[in-house]
């Protein structure tokens, strides 16, 4: 599976007809950062943040935390200390279709936080949340096992049962591009010739 780490999330969107990609803004806070794992998904009420450390203790080295959010850009679901944490246990990585805090200091970690932005203002703990169960982030469903590939162009989510399948199409579809860049990006003339041949 960790060979799959470096597979383009547009190899994977077109292995997946364009299905399964995170819209609304969610992206990477720190250039050049890969992210590939099974989903540990968590799901929020609005403005709160309890359930995170429940789902970090969970954690299993290499779970990717999915966090359903609600989409609210008034409260950090973690900041730089929360972070830290789920770095320590081995989780891979953090998309959540809400905010962080400390964005400075979180960028100096060098480690996949794939958000809609930031804020100041810190979440509450009442207790709130539920861990494994299917969340919506971006318009795209995360049931618990899914696969989640994210990189500078965003986060794509892939079945857990068709991971196999799609990584064979986004394979090809990766040597198929190769092939053409190969044929086509050679001079003036190959990419002439490729643009008459077309449809109009």
């Amino acid at each position: 599976m960790s060979r799959y780490k470096y597979t383009p999330t547009t190899a994977i969107s077109d292995g997946q007809n364009g299905e399964g990609f995170m819209l609304g803004g969610i992206h990477s806070i720190v250039k050049g950062q890969r992210l590939f794992g099974p989903a540990l998904t968590v799901k929020l009420p609005v403005g709160e943040n309890g359930a995170i450390v429940q789902a970090i203790a969970q954690a299993k080295p290499g779970d990717v935390l999915v966090v359903d959010a609600k989409g609210d850009m008034n409260r950090a679901i973690a900041g730089d200390f929360v972070i830290r944490m789920m770095q320590l246990v081995g989780i891979a990585g953090l998309v959540v279709d809400g905010v962080i805090r400390d964005l400075t200091t979180v960028q100096e970690l060098a480690w996949p936080v794939f958000c809609k932005g930031t804020t100041a203002v810190a979440g509450v703990k009442k207790g709130g949340g539920i861990i494994n169960t299917t969340v919506a982030l971006g318009g795209v469903a995360v049931t618990p096992g899914d696969y989640i590939m994210a990189d500078d162009d965003g986060v794509v989510v892939i079945p857990q049962q068709s991971i196999g399948e799609v990584m064979t199409r986004a394979n090809a579809k990766i040597s198929s591009d190769e092939q053409r860049e190969h044929t086509v990006l050679q001079s003036r003339e190959s990419v002439i010739a490729y643009l008459k041949k077309m449809p109009k």
